[in-house]
């Protein structure tokens, strides 16, 4: 977590905090790689929606998309299914901001300028600052500054629609009892899994089950397939690279190997941000007995675990690994650079808190081998011509089975690509060895007996299949299902049996007078009590507390279910309750309050939004151009 203090970004007004938010994660990606998403590309003029005279342009959906997937943890295959969500978020803001213009808002240059000057990199010379938007922020400058704009306008006329939400003391006090106040029950639970065991259908019941659902068990149309394809890695391994083109390679990249000085370092952190002023003496005077402890002979990675706060290095023992000037804040830089290798320095003093330095290695600026990098060419090497000859060996292969269809093995042994059998495939079903890619149930429609498809593409392979024989639909013999019969017969009896005993237990509670435990006796059944448990919270046994939230405010004694728990169903009645603590409610309320304000201000801006852009749409002040947002999910698949 060393971005913790190379970073220099400051809290902005209120106003824009979350679009700060927004433009923090887009810098974070440039820190920590492996989002698996490229910067835009040269389709990034091309437009995805026009807004008025507003436009959602490819960069700004792919930049919000490499933020998307590294805040939520995504895989870079999650692409292509969250691009249109986004579009659509992108339209509804810049819908919103056309609103206030037309309402009469205005956002002026200098607005823009106040607002621009708010941010870290807003107040730096003019060709600094649109290096700074274009490399960290990953938009053109107009882009970035027609994106505050659209903030500045959303901000404006979302805070007229907030004006006046008001929560009662009332209301916040109901909103506590609500979530504070607890139940117990006492419940019968069946349960189809344990019953299922018990269940031994006879041959005739099978028979009878299959005759009476026969309609269920037809069996479709299915293919045998076979397939040749071209796998990356395997044909990467036949591209032959010579000594000479690695060394021309090497010799017109030479910039790309050039090492900057950089040290390898470790240290330990302790913070003052968010401190009170009358505590940062005692935390320096911390980190000066730790810097005695240290020069005594203390192990610093050890002191670095048990000390350090700095969460992203002191598991490592405050290592941070190798770093290069221009990638941490002055003061930390002088000093890292200054040391020589095991030297450990004074406590530095960041706007972070107070640091004990120790270099571990340093090395100069030099140019890397031709030795040391020709492995990473080769792969370079490699890659830049393996999907040309993927290609060509794919097209080679589908024009040879075209010509013989049957001879798919032996075509593929002789140009040395994989070759798969897939017997009796189902239309739409997954080919398991090609992966769950859509395109390839989509290349296999349609095909007849001898019929080879085009090339088309699963993963980093090229694939062509052929159909060697087809078997139509049929009324199944019961050997054919047998198995899925039974199972189907067992689990039907099952569920038969549990709505049941619990409609039996729900019938005997209320005749008894809620003795729950005779009920329980008579249906075979066993009596189960709850802990106490809120209305937000989960009920030991049953689970989530929403199935019994009609039940908090009935009394002792009620009878609820057959409900529907998850891989049960429950009968029971309401124990106890138990009342909210009232003494607690004076610390909770104005937190409360803001939740519940919070809560109606995201309902009337989704109101809002959405009352905006289907007037705008059907206006047609909203344009959408599906094609170029197709060719963009296009571009991540695979």
């Amino acid at each position: 977590m060393f971005h913790l203090f190379r970073s220099q970004a400051k809290a902005v007004r209120i106003l824009l905090g979350a679009l700060l938010g927004i433009m923090a994660l887009s810098m974070l990606l440039y820190l920590i790689p492996g989002t698996g998403i490229t910067a835009a590309d040269s389709s990034a003029d091309q437009v995805v929606a026009e807004i008025g005279k507003s436009t959602v342009t490819v960069a700004e959906v792919q930049q919000q998309l490499k933020n998307d997937l590294q805040n939520r943890r995504l895989p870079p295959e999650y692409a292509a299914t969250i691009i249109p969500q986004l579009v659509d978020e992108a339209i509804a803001e810049r819908a919103v901001a056309y609103e206030a213009e037309q309402l009469g808002f205005r956002v002026s240059d200098k607005d823009l300028a106040d607002t621009l000057r708010s941010f870290p990199f807003g107040n730096l010379p003019a060709d600094q600052y649109q290096q700074y938007v274009e490399t960290q922020v990953g938009l053109t400058v107009p882009a970035f500054e027609d994106s505050v704009r659209v903030k500045i306008f959303e901000d404006e006329i979302e805070n007229i629609v907030v004006e006046g939400i008001i929560v009662t003391p009332a209301q916040a006090e109901a909103e506590y009892r609500r979530r504070s106040q607890k139940l117990k029950v006492d419940y019968i639970g069946f349960a189809s899994a344990k019953m299922a065991p018990d269940i031994k259908p006879t041959p005739e019941q099978i028979k009878a089950y299959f005759d009476r659902n026969k309609a269920f068990y037809g069996v479709p149309e299915t293919h045998d397939l076979q397939f040749i394809v071209a796998d990356q890695a395997r044909v990467a391994d036949t591209i032959q690279v010579t000594d000479a083109q690695v060394q021309d390679y090497y010799n017109s990249h030479k910039d790309e190997y050039r090492t900057p000085e950089r040290v390898r370092a470790r240290h330990i952190l302790l913070s003052t941000a968010n401190k009170p002023k009358d505590e940062v003496p005692k935390i320096q005077a911390q980190a000066e007995a730790l810097l005695k402890q240290i020069k005594a002979g203390g192990d610093f990675a050890e002191l670095a675990k048990k000390n350090s706060q700095d969460p992203g290095s002191a598991p490592k023992g405050g290592d941070l690994g190798w770093v290069s000037r221009g990638q941490m804040v002055k003061n930390f830089e002088d000093a890292v650079f200054t040391l020589k290798p095991n030297e450990i320095s004074n406590v530095v003093t960041t706007e972070y808190g107070f640091h004990i330095i120790q270099v571990l290695e340093k090395q100069p600026a030099h140019l890397q081998t031709l030795d040391e990098v020709k492995p990473a060419i080769v792969v370079t090497l490699k890659n830049q011509n393996v999907f040309d000859r993927m290609q060509e060996l794919a097209d080679k292969a589908r024009a040879e089975l075209v010509k013989a269809p049957q001879n798919a093995q032996q075509i593929a042994t002789q140009m040395n690509l994989e070759f798969l059998s897939v017997p009796s495939y189902r239309a739409g079903a997954q080919v398991v060895q090609l992966g769950n890619d859509p395109q390839v149930p989509a290349a296999l429609q349609g095909l007849k007996p001898g019929e080879v498809s085009q090339v088309f593409q699963s993963g980093n392979k090229l694939a062509i299949a052929v159909v060697t024989g087809t078997h139509p639909p049929h009324p199944p013999d019961l050997a054919e299902v047998e198995t899925q019969v039974r199972q189907s017969y067992i689990n039907a009896e099952a569920n038969r049996m549990v709505a049941e005993k619990a409609a039996k237990a729900a019938e005997l509670l209320k005749r008894n007078g809620g003795d729950i435990q005779a009920a329980a006796k008579a249906v075979g059944g066993e009596v189960k009590s709850t802990d106490f448990f809120t209305s937000s919270g989960a009920a030991e046994g049953i689970g989530s507390a929403a199935i019994l939230a009609d039940y908090f405010n009935k009394p002792a004694g009620t009878i609820f279910g057959p409900l529907p728990a998850g891989a049960q169903t429950v009968v029971g009645k309401v124990a106890d309750h138990q009342d909210a603590d009232m003494s607690k409610f004076p610390q909770e309320r104005d937190s409360i309050i803001e939740q519940l304000k919070g809560k109606e201000k995201s309902y009337r801006i989704t109101l809002l939004e959405d009352s905006i852009l289907t007037d705008l749409i059907q206006r047609g002040k909203v344009k959408k151009h599906q094609a170029v947002i197709d060719r963009l999910k296009a571009q991540y698949r695979g």
